[in-house]
C-alpha cells in the first residue's frame, strides 16, 4: 500500500520562498478554473488528459512552465473526482433507504459507477442533493513530477532542485533528512517558517496481527473499546476537552480585540491590534502540535486493537451524527472530535499489518442489550442499565453489539434504520411474550438464528 512521507524544509533563504509563494499563487490561479469549470456536471466523464489537449488545441498559455500547470490540471481534476465520489456514496446510502426492488438497486448502482446518473432523473436529484459544488481555497502547493526534479547530498542533507517560473533555471531546496524523495511532489508552503514536501511510498503489507474477530465502538472519553471491554486511548477525551476549552477563551478573547479594532478610530491602533494581536501564526503551530499528539494517541490505539483482532467489525466512521443537542459546551467540544482520524487509521493500520475491518450497520447498537440482542434496557453516560438490574459498560455493551452485527443475517451495513428498529422490536416482543427458550435468552446467536427461521 502507498503511504505519504512529509519532509520539511530546512533554512530557506526569502528569495527563493519569495519565488516558490508566487509559483503557487499563479497555480492556485489554474486550479480554480478547473474547479470551476469542472467541478460540476459539466466535468462528468471528463479526464484530465482530455481537458489539457482542448487547451493544447485552444492555444491556451498559462505564466507558468507546461509541466508545472498540466500537473496542477491533473491534481485539481483528481480532487473533484473525490469529491465526486464521496457523493455517490451518500447516494448509495439514499438508494438502500428509498428503494428496495434487488433489480432496481442494481440499475441504479450500475448508473452511479459509470457515470451514466447524468441521464437519470432520480439519480441526477440524489446527486444534487449531496454533491455540493467545490471552491477552490488551495493557493499554496506545487506539484512537481518524479522526472522533474533532481535530488542531491551536500552538507550532510538531502536537497531537491525543482523548476522555476523561468525556463531552465531551478531553485535548490535543503530538507531536514538525508533520504531522497522519490516520485512525485507536493510542496506545501504553509508559513513563511514552514514548509513541507510530500510524497508516496509504497510500503510492504505485513501479516503480524491477531486471530481473532472482536467488534469496536468508537468514543469521546477514549479512542476504541472492543469487545472484550478494553479501552484503548483513555487520554483522548481529556486531551479533546482541554483543547476546546482552551481554544473557547482564546478565540473569545480575540473577539473582544477585533471589536476594539474595528471601533477605533486610530488607524495606527488598528493595525498594531490586527498585525500584533489577531496573526494565526503562533494558533497555527499549537493547533499542528495538537492534532499530531492526537493522531499519535489514535494510531496507538488502533495498532493495540489490531495486535488481537484479524477481523475487526466497526461502525461506518464516516457517516454524520445524529442532529442532537448536548449544549453549548458539550456540542463544541464533540465537533472537535476526530473520528474521520479514527477512520484513517483504522483502514491504514488494519491494510499495513494485514487484518480486515468490516463496516456494520450502527442503528441502535448503543440502546439493544448485548446478551440477548433486544432493546431492554437504558443507556445512561458509561452504563448500560439492563431490565434485570445488571449494569454493563455502555461501550463495551456497544462493542460487542457491533460484534453481533457482524454476522446478524436480517440487518446488512445500509438497511435504513426504520427498518433496523422494526426488526430488534420485534425479537424484544418475541423474547417478551416467551417464544424464545428462556434458557438461551441471553444469548444474541439464539436470537438471531430464531429470528431468521
Amino acid at each position: 500500500m502507498k503511504v505519504t512521507r512529509i519532509l520539511r524544509v530546512k533554512r530557506l533563504n526569502k528569495g527563493k520562498v519569495a519565488a516558490l509563494r508566487e509559483q503557487a499563487r499563479r497555480l492556485g490561479v489554474i486550479r480554480s478554473e478547473v474547479w470551476q469549470r469542472f467541478g460540476s456536471i459539466q466535468g462528468v466523464g471528463v479526464s484530465d488528459r482530455q481537458i489539457r489537449d482542448a487547451w493544447l488545441r485552444e492555444g491556451r498559455t498559462f505564466p507558468v512552465l507546461a509541466n508545472a500547470w498540466k500537473e496542477t490540471l491533473r491534481d485539481a481534476k483528481g480532487n473533484i473526482t473525490a469529491n465526486l465520489e464521496a457523493a455517490k456514496v451518500k447516494a448509495r446510502r439514499g438508494i438502500w433507504r428509498h428503494t428496495q426492488d434487488k433489480v432496481e438497486q442494481k440499475r441504479l448502482f450500475t448508473a452511479l459507477k459509470r457515470n451514466d446518473w447524468t441521464k437519470d432523473p432520480y439519480l441526477r436529484r440524489m446527486m444534487r442533493q449531496h454533491w455540493i459544488r467545490g471552491r477552490n481555497h488551495t493557493h499554496n502547493q506545487i506539484i512537481v513530477r518524479s522526472d522533474n526534479y533532481t535530488t542531491f547530498q551536500l552538507g550532510g542533507r538531502a536537497w531537491i532542485k525543482i523548476p522555476s517560473l523561468e525556463h531552465g533555471q531551478r531553485i535548490a531546496i535543503p530538507l531536514d533528512t538525508t533520504v531522497a524523495p522519490t516520485g512525485t511532489l507536493r510542496i506545501i508552503l504553509t508559513d513563511a517558517e514552514r514548509i513541507e514536501v510530500h510524497y508516496t511510498v509504497e510500503v510492504e503489507v505485513k501479516h503480524d496481527c491477531g486471530e481473532r474477530t472482536i467488534g469496536v465502538d468508537k468514543g469521546y472519553s477514549e479512542v476504541l473499546v472492543d469487545s472484550d471491554g478494553d479501552h484503548h486511548g483513555q487520554e483522548l477525551g481529556a486531551r479533546l476537552t482541554q483543547t476546546s476549552d482552551r481554544l473557547k477563551v482564546k478565540y473569545q478573547r480575540r473577539s473582544k480585540l477585533r471589536a476594539l479594532a474595528n471601533r477605533t478610530r486610530n488607524p495606527r491602533k488598528r493595525e498594531h491590534i490586527r498585525k500584533f494581536n489577531l496573526g494565526r501564526k503562533k494558533l497555527d503551530r499549537q493547533m499542528g502540535k495538537t492534532q499530531a499528539r492526537i493522531r499519535d494517541v489514535v494510531f496507538q490505539s488502533v495498532h493495540a486493537v489490531v495486535d488481537k483482532a484479524a477481523v475487526i467489525a466497526a461502525e461506518d466512521l464516516t457517516a454524520p451524527m445524529a442532529s442532537k443537542s448536548f449544549g453549548k459546551n458539550v456540542n463544541r467540544r464533540l465537533a472537535a472530535w476526530t473520528k474521520g482520524v479514527i477512520a484513517e487509521a483504522l483502514d491504514s493500520v488494519s491494510h499495513r499489518r494485514g487484518s480486515t475491518v468490516v463496516l456494520v450497520n450502527p442503528a441502535y447498537t448503543s440502546q439493544i442489550d448485548s446478551r440477548n440482542g433486544c432493546l431492554l434496557g437504558t443507556r445512561q453516560g458509561d452504563r448500560f442499565h439492563c431490565c434485570d438490574g445488571e449494569v454493563l459498560d455502555a461501550d463495551q455493551n456497544a462493542a460487542q453489539n457491533v460484534l453481533a452485527r457482524l454476522t446478524d443475517p436480517d440487518i446488512e451495513r445500509f438497511t435504513p434504520y426504520r427498518q433496523v428498529k422494526a426488526i430488534v422490536q420485534a425479537r424484544t416482543e418475541r423474547l417478551r411474550l416467551g417464544l424464545l427458550n428462556q434458557d438461551s435468552s441471553c444469548s444474541p446467536a439464539r436470537v438471531l438464528s430464531t429470528e431468521s427461521e
